[in-house]
Formats: structure tokens, sequence, C-alpha cells
């Protein structure tokens, strides 16, 4: 199986920078492939596959000056993102969702570029994360990697710069349990179980709007386009990551409980995409029941979900 293990990086200034460039080279690279993709289907009326623009990885790097010194498994990974973008489009599509079609990424909406091979592109040198074109960036290693590192993504997120490795691990599996459980979903309380136990419901953003609306002041009363409102901006930023981080460590621990004690686990269907158009959509979104749910079906494959 695979584990992804992230760790905080704290580049230098001039790594910083060059993070930045080759982060704004995978973005521009990202919008000319779709720019690509969509002129050959409007002129030739065939998809182009990911193979043909991977072909082109090469040309890009000669005709383009800022990315002569790039690795080309990050402009590899750049194609092979917006191949997923696409199968994700056309998978919408046949089930009669809404497809969604691939966008242009603006510099807000582009976070991270991939290297797919240890020793080819990046490589751990001593306590340190040695990335091809970058150097050797300081890295905060936490807890220790474990099975086989097989590629990593270099993320950046709230300012703050972070590499996750994808492991491949020894599957261990867990002591065998015999009782059931199922599972009803809740806001004043978030999940009640039918053993009769409740799992309260911590309330992470309502708890912390009183911060937010400062924050959010502050970004509304800086001019636009200046430096003091790019800081405000993040320090938004890292508010907003902070919630979500509490929200998943709290959801994490609760499915690892619940799936370590119960062999068959079931829990209500809810479509949650239609319920936060309500009354109750903020309360909804604060409680995680969308990621509890991806989480619960991802380490629980005795899951089942009833109406």
């Amino acid at each position: 199986m695979f584990k992804v293990f992230r760790y905080r990086l704290y580049p230098t200034s001039s790594q910083r920078a060059g993070l930045e460039s080759t982060l704004e080279t995978a973005r521009r690279f990202y919008n000319d492939c779709l720019l690509e993709r969509k002129a050959v289907y409007e002129t030739e009326g065939r998809t182009l596959g990911k193979t043909e623009q991977l072909r082109r990885v090469k040309i890009h790097k000669v005709n383009n000056p800022f990315a002569t010194d790039i690795h080309s498994h990050i402009l590899q990974g750049v194609v092979a993102d917006l191949d997923k973008a696409f199968q994700a489009f056309f998978r919408r599509v046949k089930a009669g969702e809404k497809p969604g079609y691939p966008r242009f990424k603006g510099r807000n909406r582009f976070h991270s570029f991939g290297l797919k091979e240890l020793g080819n592109g990046f490589k751990i040198d001593g306590r340190r994360l040695r990335i091809s074109g970058i150097g050797r960036v300081a890295i905060r290693w936490h807890r220790p990697l474990e099975g086989t590192v097989k590629t990593v993504r270099i993320v950046r997120k709230a300012g703050k710069w972070f590499a996750a490795f994808s492991c491949e691990v020894e599957a261990t599996p867990l002591p065998p349990v015999e009782t059931e459980v199922g599972i009803d979903a809740g806001l004043s309380t978030l999940f009640a179980l039918s053993n009769g136990e409740q799992v309260q419901n911590p309330r992470w953003y309502r708890s912390s709007q009183a911060k937010l609306r400062v924050l959010q002041r502050s970004v509304a009363r800086k001019k636009k386009g200046g430096s003091n409102r790019r800081k405000a901006i993040r320090r938004l930023a890292t508010h907003a990551e902070h919630v979500a981080n509490q929200r998943k460590d709290y959801l994490n621990k609760v499915v690892c409980d619940l799936v370590g004690r119960f062999a068959l686990i079931a829990i209500e269907d809810l479509s949650i995409t239609r319920m936060v158009h309500g009354h109750f959509a903020k309360s909804i979104l604060d409680a995680g029941w969308g990621y509890f749910k991806q989480r619960l079906q991802s380490k629980a494959p005795g899951i089942v979900f009833v109406d």
C-alpha cells in the first residue's frame, strides 16, 4: 500500500525564489497544455492525449528560457495532472453529473509540482532534501519515513512550503473484531453511534469566527496590489489553514478509533451537496461530514451506506 508523509520545508530566500519560479513555470506550462488540448479539439475534433503532450516536453524546455533549468519530470508531472483533470471531467460527463471542464490556473490556484523518482530530480541528502535546480533545502523530520520513497510533491500552502513523500509500505492488518455499529450524523452532536456513544462537535469554524472577522476586515481595508494587503491575505490564509488542520486532525482520530473497534460500519448516505444549500450550510460544512465519509471509506472496507 502507499502512504503519504508530509514535512515542512524551510527554504532560504534564494531557494524560496527558485521554488516560486519553478511553480510559476509549471503553472504556465499547464495553461499552455490546456490551451493546446482545447485548440486541437476545436480545429480537428479529436482529443489530444497524454502521450502526445509528453513528447513535447523537450521542445518546451528548448523554446522556453525559464524551463531550461527545470527537471523534465516536473513538466511531465504537469502533463499527468492535466490528464487526470480531463479523466475526471469525462467520468463526470458519463455519470450525468455537473461536468466541470478543466480551467486555466491563475497564480492563486496552482500550488504544487511533483518529481516522480527518488535519485532522479530529488534525493534525501543527510537531514536535508536536495531538489534539482533548487539545492539542499532544510526540512523538519517530525516523524520517521516508512517504507520505500517513490515520489515527492512540493506544495505551497498559506505562504509555507511542504514536501509530501509517497511511500510504498507493508500493510499491517488490524486485530480481528466482530462488532458492528451504525453512525447517525448530526450538528448538536457530531455523530451518534448505535451503541449509545456520542462524538461531540467542536465547531472549529464558529469558534474562530471572531478572529476571522478581524482578519477579513484587515484585508478589506488594505489597498489592492500593495504589500500590506499581501501580508494581510497571508495571515488570513494561515488562520484558515489552522482551522482546517484542526478539523482534519479530529476527524482522522475519530475514523482511526472506529476502524480499530468495529468490523462493520453502517453510515447514513447523506447528499451533502444538496444539504449545503439550506439554512444549516455553514454548520454542515463546519462539521466536515464529507471529509469524514471520504476518510472512513478509504480506511474501512466494511463500510455500508444506508438511506
